[in-house]
């Protein structure tokens, strides 16, 4: 997907005048250094001190190590699946093929290649996912805990194959500043876990090669930060993994400098990146868990090297473990809210490590648990290496004393029922900063489900580049659990990762208090001329979920959405639709009663236009089914449209 001279000029409107500036010395200094590029500093008597301390490997459970070998012999005989694309050419790999689409990305100077247009240089995600090294810090993670030391010997292969095909800046893995931070946490980490290998040190501190890369990273996140309306996750992963190098390979004449200035970008957009109620200001459910991991991780390179950081740090981050523990349902599943694109912070544990369960582990290993936290029975390796860096200090805080219903801040409220009926309505803002890179056009949804189920679902992401049609359906209002009017979407959208026109919320009414019944409303003015107003109710008795829709306006098309999970069978007869699933073995139902004054129709798999989609994961999607109403609003909120869910039924 190239982006047109329209989509750069609304670009620039959503930047402010320091953002502007900076981007102008960026593109000063990117034309400077393509012919100006320094050598290394030379570096005499490195040595890695960022140790594991002994005995940490002796603490991770054994079902979670099986689960690590599995998954590293797998990568040994070059298999793994990235954004739902099998690869088996991982023993020798490619760094810039693309196995989706078949193409390789051009060479050149990094700031020339064209890696948006996908015709040019193919997906980039999928390119750039394998050299996020990721998939090595697993293999490392395998040779720790077992001492096998053919696990160690392939990482070492790769990295020195992606070391000679990836000079500093030069194609496209030299491009984007995420991958630079998330490269070099991974680059830490695979150094520590293979301390105990007799090569390590020949592989980093002693390897002139490795030297140069390690520098010119942190040189480049140094020069080109994620500036302003762009300062969301990126802007943490830059830090995070710019100061776990400048702690962990302090060897060079800059690193107390770089660690000192990434330090201060980490604490200050922790702090900005998240509310004060511990949910990430982006308002997408993975990018809450993308920050948390790599605040951590950077916590932990922190306390390893005895660099002391602010108090805010541990703050931020104990808020967003204890919001995290808050919303999630009984499965340990957050909301599907926002964009998702499966971006993981530090990856050391095999396929079937629950990631939420993980990052729970891990903050009662770290903060401590509180009461009402759900319990996590699953296991980890990352949680013990982590925890073993950490080092505990007293929350200077307190903590909630129950478990938190209502998020004031991020407008984001869990209703919770009987037979473990949980449902997140959406009243808060349309996405963070300026541009809302990854919010989607989803006021006042809601997302329910029964004992983790997903039965009125959130529909998910799918997909950022080259498929322009999908990355709009996956981000609309139609595909969304809420209501549309003239076939308009509430925030209007001036590109893939920009928003022109945000919709404004407003929620009304919040009752969390009684555990027979629940309550929530909120409205918001995204439909010019018309204000959409939406009131949920639960009722514990009888396990019935009631949503009433009103339009306040003049007569309006409406179009009101409800997308199914895909365990989910309806057989929808005129308003009515009977839904069957199976949990645990056992079948399940709900009838849902649909808004008689709609004339209502199911979508299955569309794809001109898309619709009755979802997508579990980035590049991923099934069909599901998709209920549709469609009619007209009464003038002047004469009424509304009542929708209700009772399960059981």
């Amino acid at each position: 997907m190239t982006m047109s001279a329209g989509w750069y000029l609304r670009r620039l409107s959503r930047m402010g005048p320091r953002e502007i500036a900076g981007r102008a010395g960026d593109t000063v200094r990117r034309r400077r250094w393509r012919s100006a590029r320094p050598d290394c500093p030379e570096v005499t008597g490195a040595r890695f001190t960022a140790v594991l301390p002994a005995g940490t490997l002796a603490a991770v459970p054994p079902d979670a190590a099986k689960r690590l070998v599995a998954e590293a012999d797998r990568l040994m005989f070059g298999h793994a699946e990235f954004f739902g694309v099998v690869r088996d050419d991982l023993t020798d790999p490619d760094w810039w093929y693309d196995p989706k689409t078949g193409r390789r990305a051009p060479w050149g100077y990094a700031f020339d290649v064209p890696y948006r247009d996908e015709d040019a240089a193919g997906d980039i995600k999928q390119i750039w996912e394998l050299s996020r090294h990721q998939y090595l810090t697993v293999l490392a993670a395998a040779y720790a805990v077992t001492g096998n030391e053919r696990y160690a010997e392939r990482v070492a292969e790769h990295l020195r194959s992606w070391w000679t095909a990836n000079p500093p800046l030069r194609g496209v893995h030299w491009i984007s500043g995420i991958e630079l931070g998330i490269r070099l946490l991974s680059w830490v980490w695979i150094r520590r876990l293979l301390d105990d290998w007799p090569g390590a040190a020949g592989l980093f501190e002693e390897n002139p090669v490795a030297l140069n890369q390690i520098w010119h990273h942190q040189r480049w996140l140094a020069a080109f930060p994620s500036r302003g309306s762009s300062a969301n996750n990126h802007v943490i992963a830059e830090a995070a993994g710019q100061f776990a190098a400048a702690c962990a390979f302090g060897w060079f004449p800059a690193s107390a400098r770089w660690r000192a200035d990434a330090l201060r970008s980490l604490e200050r957009h922790l702090r900005s990146n998240t509310f004060t109620s511990g949910v990430n200001r982006e308002l997408a459910s993975e990018y809450h868990g993308l920050v948390l991991e790599l605040g951590l991780a950077a916590l932990a390179e922190a306390d390893a090297a005895g660099v002391r950081v602010p108090p805010s740090v541990r703050l931020v981050l104990l808020r967003m473990t204890d919001a995290l523990a808050a919303v999630v349902d009984n499965r340990l599943r957050p909301p599907r809210q926002g964009d998702a694109d499966d971006g993981h912070g530090l990856v050391v544990d095999g396929a079937g490590t629950d990631r939420w369960a993980s990052l729970l582990a891990t903050g009662a290993a770290v903060f401590g648990r509180l009461d009402w936290w759900p319990e996590v029975t699953g296991t980890d390796v990352r949680t013990p290496l982590l925890a073993a860096l950490v080092k505990p200090t007293e929350p200077s805080v307190t903590r909630p004393a129950d478990r938190p219903a209502h998020f004031a801040d991020a407008g984001m409220t869990i209703l919770r029922g009987p037979g473990e009926i949980w449902c997140r309505c959406d009243g808060g803002p349309h996405g963070f900063l300026s541009i809302a890179a990854h919010a989607h056009a989803d006021a006042l949804s809601v997302e329910v489900r029964h004992d983790g189920v997903d039965v009125l679902a959130d529909p998910g992401t799918y997909c950022y580049h080259g498929q322009p049609a999908w990355r709009q359906y996956f981000r609309s209002t139609l595909g969304h659990n809420t209501l549309q009017l003239d076939g308009t979407d509430q925030s209007v959208s001036g590109g893939p990762f920009l928003w022109t026109r945000q919709a404004r919320t407003r929620i009304l009414a919040v009752d969390t208090s009684d555990s027979g019944a629940a309550g929530w409303s909120a409205e918001h003015d995204g439909y010019q001329g018309s204000v959409h107003r939406r009131r949920v109710e639960l009722t514990a008795a009888s396990q019935e979920l009631k949503l009433v829709d009103e339009v306040r306006g003049p007569r309006r098309t409406v179009r009101l959405a409800f997308h199914l999970g895909p365990e989910i069978a309806a057989d929808l007869v005129g308003n009515r639709a009977v839904l069957t699933w199976i949990r645990d073995g056992e079948g399940r139902s709900a009838v849902l009663d649909l808004p008689e004054q709609l004339s209502w129709r199911a979508h299955r798999g569309a794809t001109d236009p898309p619709l009755g989609w979802y997508s579990a994961g980035f590049g991923r999607k099934e069909p599901t089914t998709t209920l549709i109403g469609t009619g007209t609003s009464p003038a002047d909120g004469a009424g509304g449209f009542t929708t209700v869910l009772r399960f059981g039924g």
